[in-house]
């Protein structure tokens, strides 16, 4: 496992590096075909983004890997794990090292080539339990979990209808091991404002600026915030010289709802608040975007396949606690499918989306016997 980490940690795979993209694919799909079932990389769902003019433009992604075995079984189960970083080919974090004997620094070792490199291993092992031949599973490494799984999300769908249960490989919540139980959701959105030009000397009062009703926006919808839902006003670019009225401007923002009643609230005043600037600017204002990652409560479904993920770690002599966590990832997406998911089944390590990341190294190994036991358990072995 370690060598396998040592080697794809070696390789920039940051969401827009297509070219180390590709590579990553490769070779993962050189490594799942030792597992038994049919490799196939699928390609990524388009995508839409918004340029700082307020244009829409497509976005290019990285094939998604997929191994599916004994698809005609009747029970069958997903794992998932992503082979993205957040650190794009000139980031100079591109190289690993030894902080001590257990211990290793490096772009993606926990997040998460150290979690696909458990899923290769546990399901190896797996495969040898009698039980395994009576179920089926599906594995996904996706290729934009770090920029909000837009182009993967249509299969993850796919992949997670009818499917007993889920395992998702993110590093755990702690270096200590602490799983993520209940996570919040996220919403990334893009306000495209459009106004009308003047002079800023001769004509000011003709002009409808677009900058300020931008502003005026992100703080109404800071307004809105709440002990259930967070709201972040991140960016806005537009106009041009300081002698003209802007008449276009982008306001990014992202929203964090605790709960799905937290998000419906919000999304019931956000047309109610562009309305009321649109009328007081006299501007017109188009949204782009939305809620992509569903909030995750930890409903009795999920704490029951966590306490099978906690009896067997104590029989392993490991120490598995759960707690909610603000982040967010692909179990988001799968518990909204209504398929129960633990979602940092990976190694133990920190610092993650840092050029601090590490590695706790005999993770790798703790983690496989876990996951290669809690299959065996779900399986219906003993």
């Amino acid at each position: 496992m370690l060598e396998k980490v040592l080697r794809w940690s070696a390789l920039n795979t940051g969401t827009r590096n297509l070219s180390g993209l590709a590579e990553q694919a490769g070779l993962l799909a050189e490594s799942f075909a030792a597992l038994p079932g049919e490799v196939r990389l699928e390609p990524a769902a388009p995508v839409e983004a918004v340029s700082a003019d307020g244009t829409t433009l497509s976005l290019s992604h990285g094939d998604h890997l997929v191994l599916s075995v004994r698809p005609e079984a009747q029970k069958r189960f997903l794992l998932t794990g992503h082979m993205d970083t957040v650190f794009p080919a000139g980031d100079p974090f591109q190289t690993t090292k030894w902080l001590d004997d257990q211990t290793l620094n490096g772009p993606g070792v926990a997040d998460m080539k150290g979690g696909i490199a458990v899923i290769l291993a546990a399901l190896a092992a797996f495969e040898a339990s009698p039980a395994a031949a009576g179920v089926g599973y599906d594995v996904m490494i996706n290729s934009d979990e770090e920029t909000g799984s837009l182009s993967s999300a249509p299969l993850i769908a796919t992949l997670a209808k009818n499917k007993a249960f889920a395992l998702t490989y993110e590093p755990s919540a702690l270096p200590d091991g602490t799983l993520a139980g209940a996570r919040g959701g996220s919403g990334n959105y893009a306000a495209i404002v459009r106004g009308r030009s003047a002079h800023a000397g001769r004509n000011p009062k003709d002009g409808r600026n677009a900058v300020l009703a931008a502003a005026d926006l992100a703080l109404r919808l800071k307004a809105l915030e709440t002990d259930g839902i967070s709201i972040n006003p991140a960016k806005i670019d537009g106009g041009s010289g300081n002698n003209v009225v802007p008449d276009n401007a982008v306001l990014r923002f992202n929203i964090r709802p605790r709960e799905t009643a937290d998000a419906d609230r919000f999304l019931a005043q956000l047309p109610l608040q562009v309305a009321a600037v649109e009328a007081a600017h006299e501007v017109s204002i188009h949204l782009h975007g939305g809620v992509t990652r569903p909030p995750k409560p930890l409903t009795p479904q999920a704490e029951s396949l966590f306490g099978v993920v906690r009896d067997c770690g104590a029989a392993l002599g490991q120490d598995i606690r759960w707690q909610s966590s603000g982040g967010v990832c692909d179990g988001n997406n799968i518990a909204a499918l209504g398929v129960p998911v633990v979602d940092t089944m990976g190694v133990r390590g920190g610092a993650i989306h840092s050029d601090r990341e590490f590695l706790v190294v005999p993770s790798l190994a703790e983690r496989a016997m876990l996951s290669t036991l809690v299959l065996h358990r779900l399986a219906g072995g003993e």
